[in-house]
């Protein structure tokens, strides 16, 4: 069987533990991802604390110009790279593409580093007295991504990172993790030189070890609420910066004004596609007043049997399987639950089997009516394709959901009014708003993060939040005294006065 091996200069993986990567579309393993040690993360840090320096030293622009040749790289192996994405994940083609799409946005940003690092300067701060600023990189830092955007969320951290001038250790997701090892591959092609970019796989005892590791600088973390709290928490106590993504509940709000038609669009796709595993999902659908409750409820019934659950290949199909068997189970206890709770379920995507691929680990999409606040199946993550829907009397009711939500990551409202869309995106207590936008992540020069059991940490993903994460500002005064030779002039402490 096909093993996946880190991406560690000068460094071939010896035996020890493996992991099973599995195709989802027919529910057999199909490769294993060696599981690294303390031992293999060593050998990492050696070779990027020897690249660090001179990869630092090199100017913004040649560092732009690997990152340009990346992109590049990226866009001519693009098929490459989704049929391998989708054969790990389970996500149909055309959602694999946006994937990387996505993420290579990002590295777009990172490729204009030189206008972005130029720092602050003021001349005649005081009498002979100029201020300059500069932003440094860390160092050595490091990522641990998630399994639901192997090549996006990669991207977001080492682009922003690399081209920073810091040296990057990526612990991928073990479960789909050839794209990630393909995507170093291609940065290497592009010139970036040994020991910048690595790739060490792992679980738990990896995470732990790059943590505690005294040298790593900076840890960047995307996965559920519960284990970004643990790694912020320990990362922070090793002395680290830490920014810590964590799962989501996003509502999207819908008035009575709103066009139905566009709603139900936006929530196929937003709702059901990649199989709701994506933290900017919309899985929560609030219409406000009993008369949009039903029109909508009429509307979205036809819709959800339209879906078309398919293998990863299907080119009709909008969404294919889950990632793995214990995925699967996992959301199909979530139905259950819901039902259990007293929930109306009126769309039921259990035991969904695909005509020769019955091992596959698919599921149907999901509808629920009548979902309150006090239910369990609300108040956690079910990251399958699952669509709640709650009730609300009035705007201040739909208001009230997303922000009393334990998380805080995305909340979308549909209206036709300018004064409700202004006043609930000013008033809701959650970090990424849309507005008539069913999934609002930001383009890659702005900044993505959550609030509340969102995200931990003060400081976003990409945009110039990524930069300040990445890099450290030192701020130079200085003066050239005009004694000349002599020398003859003092040094005091400079003043504004």
């Amino acid at each position: 069987m096909r093993i996946i091996d880190h991406v560690i200069s000068g460094h071939v993986g010896d035996g020890g533990r493996t992991s099973d990567v599995f195709d989802p579309n027919g529910g057999t393993a199909q490769a294993q991802v060696r599981l690294g040690t303390q031992a293999d993360l060593d050998v990492a840090m050696a070779a990027a604390l020897a690249a660090q320096p001179a990869w630092a030293a090199t100017n913004p622009q040649r560092r732009a110009r690997v990152m340009f040749a990346f992109k590049t790289l990226v866009e001519q192996n693009m098929d490459e790279l989704a049929h391998l994405l989708s054969s790990e994940h389970g996500k149909v083609i055309a959602d694999s593409k946006g994937d990387i799409q996505r993420g290579l946005e990002v590295i777009e940003f990172a490729c204009g580093i030189p206008h972005v690092l130029k720092g602050e300067y003021t001349q005649g701060a005081g009498p002979g007295i100029d201020v300059y600023s500069m932003r440094q990189p860390l160092g050595v830092v490091a990522g641990i991504t998630p399994f639901n955007f192997p090549a996006m969320i990669p991207m977001w951290m080492f682009g922003v990172a690399i081209a920073c001038g810091n040296a990057f250790i990526l612990k991928p997701s073990e479960r789909d993790p050839s794209v990630p090892v393909r995507l170093a591959e291609l940065m290497r092609e592009a010139g970036l030189p040994d020991g910048v970019l690595q790739v060490v796989h792992g679980d738990k005892e990896m995470v732990d070890a790059i943590l505690d590791h005294p040298e790593i600088r900076a840890v960047s973390f995307v996965g559920s609420s519960d284990i970004a709290h643990y790694v912020y928490r320990r990362g922070v106590e090793a002395g680290k910066r830490v920014q810590a993504m964590g799962g989501a509940k996003n509502h999207g709000i819908v008035m009575p004004d709103a066009d139905l038609d566009q709603v139900v669009n936006d929530l196929a796709g937003a709702a059901f596609g990649s199989a709701g595993e994506r933290c900017m999902a919309l899985p929560v659908v609030v219409p406000v007043g009993e008369a949009t409750a039903i029109a909508l409820r009429e509307k979205l019934i036809p819709a959800i049997d339209a879906l078309r659950v398919g293998v990863s290949t299907d080119a009709d199909a909008h969404y294919g399987p889950v990632v793995t068997a214990a995925h699967k189970a996992k959301i199909e206890s979530y139905i259950q639950m819901g039902v259990d709770e007293g929930a109306e379920l009126v769309v039921d995507g259990r035991g969904f089997s695909l005509q020769g691929h019955e091992q596959g680990f698919f599921v149907g999409p999901t509808l629920f009516d009548r979902v309150t606040p006090q239910m369990r199946s609300y108040q956690e993550e079910i990251f399958g394709p699952v669509l709640q829907m709650v009730r609300a009397d009035s705007f201040e009711d739909a208001l009230r959901l997303p922000s009393d939500h334990q998380y805080g990551n995305g909340v979308a409202i549909f209206t036709r009014n300018g004064h409700a869309a202004r006043e609930f995106a000013a008033r809701v207590n959650v970090g990424m708003v849309g507005i008539n936008v069913p999934i609002p992540v930001p383009v890659a020069y702005h900044t993505f993060g959550g609030w509340k059991r969102s995200a931990f940490g003060d400081t976003n993903q990409h945009g110039m939040e990524g930069v300040k994460f990445f890099t450290k500002v030192k701020t130079v005064t200085q003066r050239w005294p005009d004694g000349g030779a002599t020398g003859d002039s003092a040094f005091v402490i400079p003043t504004m006065g």
